[in-house]
């Protein structure tokens, strides 16, 4: 086997033998679980709500709640418990065989020194894309048993592909959580800063923004644009774009449409190509956040002097 391969192998077994791991997955089954039991007892409300000839019925496992409210929807446990996944796997990638004396030890042997980071990047991001979509094809599973109906193709496109997107999503916190290991010697200092600037973007950057744009953006298209530019500088609006996209066909713009726009346009929902097209930005965008994070954390590693 490639020595690349092993050191991958190797952190696979570090991760799934840990704790950490195993509260992480305990913690994600339980909230998605209680999310997919709300759905399913409101979707049958849902379903004589829907148009047979526009009916996405499966995509509701994913988006619908409850009428009060009482536990969010699917697709907002995984925006908001899935960044925990990737800080918690990765906050120490680095930090950690710093401090336990085993970095020298690794980059002593006969192998690139990039091979190390590499290696836990790929090792942990195989762990996140087995664990979403395992979860994911768990939920619709469990779905197509309890409504008794398959998903069609075009749902079916749309769902991957939202699991796709969640991996991608979670790669980005996994990546800055690395560049914060690489960064800093101390594992504490990783874990708060990346806990911090995830708390930054999920509570208060959304606060900063409309203070920024005032009151008036809503009746202003101009000040509603540039609202919104500095709202998709954050990764996990970019995520809650794309997804309520794919999984709302019936969405067919991300901001207010004129009067020249809206006159002649077919009330249908858009097809699944058509939904891919109107998030391309946002893929991008979150695409190259992420390998802007890598490419950082594997710079500043390199150029790492490491003593034993």
């Amino acid at each position: 086997m490639h020595p690349f391969w092993v050191i991958v192998q190797k952190e696979v077994g570090d991760h799934i033998r840990s704790w950490r791991f195993v509260i992480l997955l305990v913690i994600l089954f339980l909230t998605c679980f209680a999310s997919l039991y709300t759905a399913l007892s409101a979707i049958r409300d849902a379903a004589a709500e829907i148009d047979s000839n526009q009916s996405f019925l499966f995509l509701n496992l994913f988006t619908l709640t409850d009428q009060n409210g009482s536990l969010p929807p699917f697709i907002t446990f995984i925006s908001f418990l899935g960044p925990i996944l990737g800080i918690g796997l990765g906050f120490d990638a680095i930090s950690a065989e710093r401090n336990k004396g085993t970095l020298s030890r690794i980059v002593s042997q006969p192998i690139p020194r990039d091979y190390l980071i590499n290696a836990k990047f790929v090792a942990t991001l195989l762990i996140v894309t087995f664990f979403i979509f395992s979860l994911g094809f768990l939920v619709i599973g469990l779905g197509i048993l309890s409504i008794g109906l398959p998903p069609t193709w075009d749902e079916f496109a749309r769902m991957v592909t939202f699991l796709f997107l969640s991996v991608i999503y979670i790669g980005f916190w996994l990546n800055l959580a690395i560049l914060f290991s690489v960064r800093f010697k101390q594992t504490a200092t990783s874990a708060l800063a990346s806990i911090g600037l995830w708390l930054f973007f999920s509570l208060f950057y959304s606060m900063l923004v409309n203070l920024v744009s005032g009151q008036s953006s809503a009746n202003d298209p101009a000040q509603f644009a540039f609202m919104q530019m500095l709202s998709r500088l954050n990764p996990s609006y970019l995520f809650s774009e794309m997804t309520t996209i794919l999984l709302t066909p019936s969405i067919r713009a991300l901001g207010p449409l004129t009067m020249e726009q809206a006159v002649g346009a077919i009330p249908t929902p858009l097809p699944f190509m058509q939904s891919l097209l109107l998030i391309w930005p946002q893929f991008v965008g979150l695409l190259a956040a992420t390998c802007l994070c890598f490419g950082i954390s594997y710079l500043i590693f390199m150029r790492q002097e490491i003593r034993a």
